[in-house]
This record gives C-alpha cells, structure tokens and sequence, in this order.
C-alpha cells in the first residue's frame, strides 16, 4: 500500500507525539528521589556520615530528594518503588538476604538506578549479579600486604569515554585517596578514569586499572566510582562535581518503575513451605528413590528391600528383597555395597521399567545394574534384565556410589565410587592420613585409587552414560569421554575422576551433569608433601570430562605423587596432563586434563563458599528445576526456575544455587533453613512439580526412628497463622490454681486471630487475644495447647504447655563466690548448690536427687554444652514415676521378676532405641523377653514415658557421676582456653512425688565467660559504629564523643580493665575513655586515657595494635548492672581509623 508523503509525515509525527505522551505519562512528579544506603557487615568508613552529608547537599542544590539508611530491610520492592536510584556508600560485606536480592534485581531490572563508590566494590562477594552491576570486586589496597601507608597521592587519567562525571576533568587528574585494587572485572562496563600505577606506592598492579566506570546494565543504569574514602572527598570539588554526574545519569529520567520488565522473580517466603511427613520411622538405611508417574514412590534400602509406598492409601508395604551382598565377612569393616540405586524408566506410564544397582550376593565380586518390571504394586523378580556389571573388590571399605539418572535424551547415567579404602594403611610407617589414595605397592591396592578413578579401563570411580534398548542391551551415545574403540578404555565413562559420586541429576533442558563427590578427610593442607586437604564438591559437567580424583580436588587444587614405601614426595601431578604411573593401571597412562569443581568446601570456613558452614561434610546435588515441565497447583514456584538444589548429609543444610546463563555459578541461597533435615539421602522432582525428600536418619548402618520419606508443600495463597510458643506464668502447683497461659502468634498476611484454647481435660476456651488464664482444680497433668485460626478458617497449632497440679516444682539455685559474669584464668571457681522444696522442707538435707555437672564450652552457645545434667534429671523423675506406677510390679531393677530387670533392658537397647521403648510402654506387647505380655499404658503422657525410658537407659552406667553440691572447679576444666570460652555449671533436683502424686523437678545454670568480652555482644551505640573482620567483632571509635553499652555485668573483684586498640596509622590523639553505670551519664566506676605508645605495624598486619589499662576506682554492689563504654578524643581532633578490638576485665 502506498502513502503520499504527507501521510507518511503525518504519521511520524503521530508517533513522536504519542511517544512523547507516553514518557510523560511515565515519568514520576515532583523531584527524583534517591536513597542512599550505608550498611556495613565489614570495615565501617568513619566517611559514611560525610558521604550522606555532601550527597544530601548536593540533592538540595540540584532537584533531588535524599533518604538515608542503614537497615537492609528498605531494600524491599514497596520501598524501592519510590526511588529513581539507589547510592551504595561504602558498603562491606554481605549486606543483604537473598529476599532483598532478589527486590533490587527486580529493582533495576525495572529501569531503577544505582550509584556505587568506594566500598560498594568490597560487598556482596558471594551474589554474581551484584558483581557485574558493580562491576568488579574489591581485592587489595596499599597497607594490606605491603608497608605503604593506605591513604596516598595518586593520578588518574580521563579516557577516551565521554561522559558527564568526567568531561569537566582534566587529561590528568591528582588527587589524594585509598586506591582499590579490583578482580573479576565486568568487561562490559565504559571505563571512565583509569589510574595510573605508577603514582602511588603498594596495592595489587592490576596493569590497566580501572578507577571510575557506567553501564546500561539489566534494564537499568549503573555507575561506580571507587573514591570516597577520605573525609576530605566529600569537601573536593571535582570529586563532588564527577559524583553528582554519576547520580544524575543513575536517576536517568526520573521514570516510573516498570515492574513487568523484571525478569528475576520475589523469593517466596520461608513459611509457604512445608515438610509433609508420608512414613516416618519405617526405614533401614534407605538409600534412593523414584517417584512413579501417579506419586507412588518405590524406596531402595541397602539390605536389599525395595519398599513402595502407595499415595492413594499412604501405606508403605515391603514388595521386593534383593539378594544382596551388604555386610563384610572381615571384623572391623563396614561394607557400603547392598542396594545402592533406583530409578524408573522415562517411559514407565507405558512400559513399567524400573533400574536397580545393587551387588548381588554370591561369589561374583560385582555391581550390577539391572531392569524389572514393577505394575500394579507387583514387583516381577523374574523380568529382570541385567544390563551391566561393574567389577569390585569386596570386603572393604568404602565407596560405592550407586545413584541413577535420566537426561531428556533418555541416556541412563549411573555414578561408581572408587572402591577404595580412605582410613590409614595396616602395618605401615607411612599412612594414607586422609589424603588422596596412591599406594601402588604390591598388596596395597585397596588403598590405590589410580586403579579404579583414575584408570580409563575401569567402570569404577566414574559416572557411565548409556542408552538401554528394549531388549536390554545399551548402545554408547556419541560425546562420552572415550570414543568406541579407543585401545585401554570404556566407552561407557562420560565422567572420570570420581571418588564417591553419591546423588547425581541430570538438568532437563541443558543436559548439564550435577553431582555432589564425598570428599577425603585431610583437616589440613601439607602442600610441601602430599597435597591439599579434603574437600567435598559439587560438580557440574556439561561435557564429558575428567574430574581430578585422586590427582587433583576442589578448585583443581593437585596432589604429590608419593612412595609410601620410604616415606618421600614425588612430582606434583599436573592438572593438565595427569599421568597414571600406577602398576595397578590397566588404562591410558596420559589422561584427560582434570577440571574444577563447580562448588568445594573444607571442614573449616570456606573462603569461597561461606554459606556452607563448617563441620562434617557429605555434599549431594538434588534436582534442577522449571516450572514449565509441571502442570500441578502445587508445584514448586517460578521462582526457582534453572536453579539447582544441592545439599548436605551430615551438615543438615538445603541450598539453592542459582546460575548465569551459560552455567556458571552466580549465588547460593539458603532454601527452608529453619526446618530439620534427618541426614537427606535423596532429592527428587516429582512429576507433580513437587520435591520429594528421603531422609536415612541420624545414626550408621542402622534403622533410624527419624529415617522418613517426606514431600515438600507450597502453598502460594493464604497461609495460616503461626504460633511460635505458649508460656504459663505457673508450671505447678496446688490444687486449686490459677494460671495464665499468652500464645506468641502472627498472621503472614495481617488478618486477625482467633484463639481455640485446649485445656488438656476435655474443656476448651474460645478468646480473641492472644492470654487465657484459667483455674485447675483437680491434681493432674495439663497439657494445654492452642489453635489460632484466621477468617478464613486457616489454622496453626501451638506447641504444648504443660502444668502440673497436686505439687510444687522444687527451686535449685547456683551460688559461686566473688565475680558472678566472669572466670579468671588460674583461679579456682568456688560453688554452692542449695535446694528449696516447699512440699518437702528437709530435701536440702538429703540431696539424693540432686544431680550436679560442669562443662566448658568455646563458644557462647549453651547447645555445645554436656547435657548430662537434662538427662539425669530425667531418670530421677523417671526411677520415682516407677515407683508410683504399675512396672514395679513387674518388673526389679537388678533382678528378674515377672519382667526382666531394668538393668537387662538398657543393656539390649541403644539410646537411639528411646522411640521404640516409649511405645512398647504406652502400647504394651510381647514376645521379646518371654511369652508374659507387658500391659499397655495409654495414659501416659510422653513427658512420663521419656523420663521412664531415660531412667531404663541410664542404668547404663555411662553418665557422668555427680559433682558435689558444694565444690571447687578449674575454670576451662583441664581443657584449652578460648577467648570466647565459657564455664556452665549446672544443677537439676527431683523431688520425691508422693502416693498418686508426680515427682517434679527444678534446675539452675549459671555460665562464667571468660574475661574477655565479645563485642558482638555491645549495643546501644551511640557514633561508634559495629564492625567485623576475619571472625572477630569490633567497635569503630568516633572522632566525636560516643558510647555503647554491654550487658548487664557483675564487676565484683575487678580491679581494671584492659582496652586493645587497633588503628591504621599511629593516633596523635589521645582518647579518654570512662566506664559507667546504667547509663552513658550514670556513676563512673573507671576512666583512663589512651595514649599511642606502640608506633609499629606486627609483621604481615595492616594495622597497629596497642593497649590502655584503666584502674576501677568506682564503688560495686555485687550486681550485674549495664556497662557504658564512654569515649572522647581530646581536644575534638579527628583520629582516623581507631578500632576497639576487645576488652579484658582484669582480677584484683
């Protein structure tokens, strides 16, 4: 069709007007709005306040509004909305959950802004995106690893960009500034001002070096600047002109957010998750799971059972038992083969395919992997189709591997351990010590990984990728690691270099190959002799590829050859071409050259991986999710769209770990942190979009009572409410008593609640606050619980609540002479335990029941302490409840009577027995010790029957005596002191109950810490700022006067205290410092001055360490009592950097 020109004019200028319409409808009224954001997790820049304050000034001077915060909870999408950009000022560390990621992805994403400078480069290390928003990552400054001082002269250079932060300045541009060193340099961001390296002394020489950079970036505007740690920049005028640029071009043109731009998806909340229990307690040592197309799930356990748990009915029932080879014939060794992996064919709806690995029992010293047929709940033992078998020496220990997977393609992948033993050598004067496995002498094979990992004519220590035709045979797809017919391989391995392969998934669309590898135990590096110590990994292949064991682990960290014979290192292997010198090697002597890790961790800290804690390690991979493959309600939500689910055995932990485009890793993300996980063995999808959890259970080779098959619910509507505790005012008493019970409860979305109360005798109460109380009249146990319910009917239960009415707990209290709060190194700590029992008044002279213990612990967390004492107190509670019960008449403590004696019971069970003994004694039964049957006790409560059971079980012997009621304790109880080391003393008394009436018990503890506070613990600050730095938290001293208090202390015996300072550059001011009561203004107990005596830096420091002792003059009453730490610099001078990096309480 043609137009005339006029037409064609006309209707461009249609266009333009209506664009222009439109950018006016879209832009927001008023002036732009920015927020500056100043959260530090790190160093804190005593600059921040001089940043706000020119930032603010420059706003007022040019159009804009600014707000200012420090709270990471502003980060959220409501709040983000109102801002043109957001200005990172010095940030440090890790500043933000991954809920408040996600919100300023989606912020920017939406046309927001952001404007980084100076130390917005040292934060965020651990979330990918913000790295390449930012730009780069802090890595050095001068005064770190080298002596110059921080803060210097520098030139920077204009390039060749034009831009308005720079178009003003000169070619060459002086200025005085701490100039950052950066890694992992966003190439794709304009480059502004460059730095040259030669003006100014120490730092990492990065060779170009960028100092000042802006991008387009994700749907918004980004700009860096790395000055601004001094003061003095925010009085320079240039440095003020090229930032205010900088803000202007991240404000853009004050457009309204538009939020469907975003691609990053809101983190759904915590609480719309949940762990749904299917079985429970019927397991023995499950090992893998495969969820069937209508939801029933098949369950493999290592002794060879194949359980099937029927969704439609949710009964779990045995089908199937394997002959398996599962227990050593040698003493001493654990044997990990059995039934190791399960998985259905892609096509089970049409074929009833089902794969099994096991090792058949027999002489055959072998693997297997076979297909049956399992339809209608009817396991066919005949059908079996064996489709490989993988050589394996057998009664040893460890390493089997076992999982199966699926790739889109319908390739079956099946991981192989290395079938090697990792624990040191018998009869030899140089052992294994937890590093790889490389003895290659003759009889020494089981302790020679070369052999199986590391040889290409092994199955073992691999993943094998194969295709199972119909009739059960399997064809090689095309791009394994050996090509069919190459001499000394199989063409089945697609990944080599495994040591324990354990949970492996296969990404849906990309193909990419995750696995978790269970690591060598090395606690710590011997890189001068065997190599790197143990890490666990989780890998990623997206090729076949060799994966380093035993040449190389973690980041491609690589091992020494090493001749245990004499005792003497060879070559380091090389990761590019490892050679297999082993004489037990039946495959290529040159391998494959050996790739990273996608994620490693230590027992320690991880450097690189933070978020993985530290402890024992068993790393798994679960499934990677799309939300598109699923049509279920209740599948899992966008939100997790191409992320992966990993996790960890022993460490408890589910992460989520998101990815860039091409595979890398970007960030990890905790996934319902607050819910307990029982040793997870097994992650799957299932095929309603919906995660299936198998969990072995907290205990070895065993049948665990929290071993479980569980699913995990989203529900992405109304939630209900959630009662986090009920408390009672009184937990006993004498009939009649009154007491007043307040649930702590919330509703996600704000509704109002009402409250159901259960009274724990047949009576409930209906209120509409959250506080009942109530009168008991009868003796008894009261187990009182409460629903909260919202409008619309949703309900949540509370936990229980429980009185006792008929007796008065008894009072148990702790009294140690002199300091209360602290222990002082080389001083006995002396204690009293007295007893009051308002029932039985003559109990504090018969302290039979009373059960004394002490421990020292190296952090504050009482968790770590003996729980001796909890467990003693229940057995007192539960020998007096024999006593008041039926069992005595069956049943003796040593002698056998009707029953067996108590004594025999506990040496039959195991602690880990407790579930099954408390129902045998509420549900009564036979059988075990004879053909008399145990009468049932449906009545009681199971606070009663745990105590019973822990009595039984505490005849054991294996507790610890009691400490006497009245003694003396070394304060770290032989052990090593700790700085943040604390003493626990505590006491636990059982009265004697009396006819129909319940023992009851009372407990104290007090915690002595050591003298040396942590000033994680400070608060009330007032101008100094919270710091932390390699673990340790620090205070920021003002320039100004300031305080902060800590808790409420007991000062008794302290004659001074001791402050350790740190600062970059020697302090030409001295500091009054005072300690005061209750408040910054109240009583003054102690004042000293500081004064820099120390002018050097410790060798390998970047700061200088000194201290200033001040005397206690002021008066003490023996009570704990807030402590403010009152600080002025004389004369109002500026003191730079000056941290106060702990405080010692010294004895008298």
């Amino acid at each position: 069709m043609n137009f005339s020109k006029t037409l064609k004019n006309l209707f461009l200028l249609f266009l333009v007007v209506m664009l222009a319409f439109s950018a006016c409808k879209n832009k927001r009224e008023g002036n732009p709005k920015v927020l500056i954001f100043s959260k530090t997790a790190g160093f804190v820049h005593e600059s921040i306040p001089d940043g706000i304050a020119a930032i603010q000034k420059l706003g007022a001077e040019n159009g804009f509004d600014v707000d200012q915060t420090q709270n990471a909870e502003d980060i959220n999408e409501e709040n983000l909305a109102k801002y043109a950009a957001v200005i990172w000022l010095s940030t440090t560390g890790d500043v933000l959950d991954h809920y408040q990621e996600a919100d300023f992805e989606r912020y920017i994403q939406s046309g927001g802004g952001y404007v980084g400078i100076h130390a917005a480069a040292d934060t965020e290390y651990e979330w990918g995106w913000y790295g390449k928003l930012v730009g780069g990552y802090f890595a050095d400054h001068p005064g770190i690893n080298d002596p110059h001082p921080n803060v210097q002269k520098g030139i920077v250079t204009r390039t060749a960009e034009k831009h308005p932060s720079v178009n003003f300045l000169p070619e060459s541009w002086e200025r005085t500034d701490e100039w950052y060193s950066y890694k992992k340099v966003n190439p794709d961001t304009k480059k502004l001002l460059m730095l040259d390296e030669s003006s100014y002394q120490g730092g990492l020489d990065m060779g170009e070096h960028p100092i000042a950079w802006y991008h387009d970036f994700d749907g918004g505007r980004a700009f860096y600047t790395g000055g601004g740690h001094t003061k003095e920049s925010y009085q320079e005028e240039d440095f003020l002109k090229h930032l205010l640029a900088g803000i202007q071009y991240a404000i853009g043109e004050n457009l309204e957010l538009d939020y469907t731009a975003a691609t990053s998806k809101r983190a759904p909340e915590e609480n719309r998750f949940t762990k749904t229990y299917l079985s429970m307690g019927e397991f023995t040592e499950p090992t893998e799971m495969t969820i069937l197309p209508n939801l029933d799930i098949l369950v493999a356990q290592r002794r060879g059972e194949i359980l099937y748990f029927n969704n439609e009915t949710e009964k779990l029932e045995e089908v199937a038992k394997l002959n398996v080879y599962w227990k050593s014939e040698v003493p001493g060794v654990n044997a990990e083969e059995g039934l190791m992996g399960i998985q259905k064919d892609p096509n089970y709806a049409s074929n009833n395919f089902v794969f099994v690995y096991y090792s058949p029992a027999g002489d055959a010293e072998i693997n297997r992997l076979s297909r049956f047929v399992f339809k209608d709940g009817v396991w066919d033992m005949s059908s079996e189709k064996v489709i490989l078998d993988v050589a394996s020496d057998r009664n040893i220990c460890c390493h089997t591997g076992g999982s199966i997977a699926f790739d889109k393609d319908g390739n079956l992948y099946l991981s192989t351990g290395d079938n090697s033993t990792p624990f040191n050598q018998n009869d030899s004067q140089y052992v294994l010590s937890g590093f790889a496995p490389l003895d290659g002498r003759e009889g020494r094979k089981q302790w020679d990984a070369r052999r199986s990992s590391g040889n290409s004519n092994d199955l073992r220590g691999k993943i094998l990728r194969i295709k199972v035709q119909d009739d059960g045979s399997y064809t090689i797809p095309a791009g394994n690691l050996y090509p069919e017919g190459t001499a000394n391989t199989r063409p089945e391995i697609y990944v080599q270099g495994n040591r324990n392969p354990y949970r492996i998934a296969v990404d849906q669309k990309t193909g990419f190959l995750y696995w978790g590898e269970v690591g060598p135990d090395a606690s710590n590096d011997s890189l001068d002799t065997k190599g790197p110590r143990g890490y666990d990994e989780v890998n990623q292949a997206r090729t076949a590829g060799n994966f380093g064991w035993p040449y190389a682990i973690g980041n491609n960290y690589t091992y020494f050859e090493y001749d245990y014979a004499a005792g003497k290192s060879g070559l380091k292997f090389d990761p590019a071409k490892p050679v297999n010198n082993s004489p037990h090697n039946t495959g290529l002597k040159e391998l494959p050259a050996t790739q990273a890790a996608f994620i490693w961790y230590p027992y320690a800290a991880s450097p690189d991986f933070p978020q993985v804690g530290t402890g024992g390690r068993n790393a798994m991979a679960g499934p990677v999710y799309y939300s598109d493959l699923y049509q279920s309600e209740g599948k899992m939500p966008d939100y997790f769209d191409g992320k992966l689910f990993i996790y960890d055995w022993i460490r408890g932990w589910v992460k989520v770990v998101t990815m860039e485009e091409n595979g890398d890793f970007s960030k990890m993300e905790p996934f319902m942190p607050n819910t307990k996980f029982n040793s997870l063995i097994d992650m799957e999808m299932g095929p309603d979009g919906k995660i299936y959890i198998l969990e072995y259970g907290n205990g070895w080779f065993s049948k665990n009572p929290d071993a479980g098959l569980s699913r995990i619910d989203f529900n992405g509507g109304n939630r209900p409410p959630a009662v986090e505790s009920v408390t009672a005012d009184k937990s006993s008493g004498l009939a009649p008593l009154s007491v007043t019970f307040t649930a702590q409860a919330s509703d996600p979305e704000k509704d109002p609640i009402t409250y159901v109360w259960d009274l724990g005798n047949g009576k409930t109460e209906k209120t509409t606050e959250p506080k009942l109380t109530t009168t008991f009249d009868s003796v008894g146990e009261y187990e009182v619980t409460v629903i909260a319910s919202d409008p619309a009917g949703m309900e949540g239960k509370g936990p229980k609540a429980n009185v006792y009415v008929g007796n008065v707990a008894p009072e148990v209290s702790i009294k140690v002479e002199g300091n209360q709060s602290f222990y002082f190194p080389g001083r006995k700590v002396n204690y009293q335990i007295t007893v009051i029992d308002q029932n039985h008044p003559e109990a504090s002279n018969d302290l039979s029941n009373l059960y004394v213990a002490a421990d020292y612990i190296e952090g504050l967390d009482q968790a770590e302490a003996d729980m001796g004492h909890k467990v003693m107190s229940e057995a007192m509670t539960g020998k007096a409840l024999v006593q008041s019960l039926t069992c005595k008449t069956c049943h003796k403590e040593n002698e056998a009577s009707v029953g067996p004696a108590y004594t025999e019971v506990a040496k039959k069970y195991r602690n880990r027995d407790a579930a099954y003994l408390m129902n045998k004694i509420k549900n009564g039964g036979g059988g075990v010790w004879g053909e008399t049957v145990m009468p049932a006790n449906p009545d009681l409560k199971e606070s009663d029957l745990k105590a019973l059971v822990t009595f039984i079980l505490s005849l054991k012997g294996e507790q610890k005596p009691s400490l006497a009621s009245k003694g003396s304790l070394d304060p770290t109880l032989g052990k090593t002191p700790s700085p943040k080391g604390a003493l626990i003393i505590n006491a636990s008394y059982t009265d004697a109950g009396g006819e129909n009436i319940k023992p009851l018990s009372g407990s104290s503890s007090i915690v002595l810490t050591a003298n040396t506070i942590d000033l994680g613990r400070s608060g009330d600050m007032e101008a100094y700022t919270a710091m932390s730095f390699d673990g340790n938290n620090l205070m920021m001293v003002p320039s100004q006067k300031g305080h902060f208090s800590l808790p409420a202390t007991d000062m008794t015996g302290v004659g001074s205290v001791t402050l350790t300072t740190a600062s970059v550059e020697p302090l030409t001011t001295a500091v009054d410092f005072e300690i005061r009561l209750d408040s910054p203004t109240g009583e003054v107990l102690a004042k000293g001055t500081f004064v820099q005596k120390n002018q050097q830096k410790a060798p390998g420091m970047p700061v200088i360490y000194d201290q200033v002792t001040i005397p206690v003059t002021g008066q003490t009453d023996g009570k704990k009592r807030k402590l403010y730490i009152v600080s002025e610099p004389q004369g109002g001078a500026e003191i730079g950097t000056f941290i106060l990096a702990n405080i010692t309480f010294n004895a008298k």
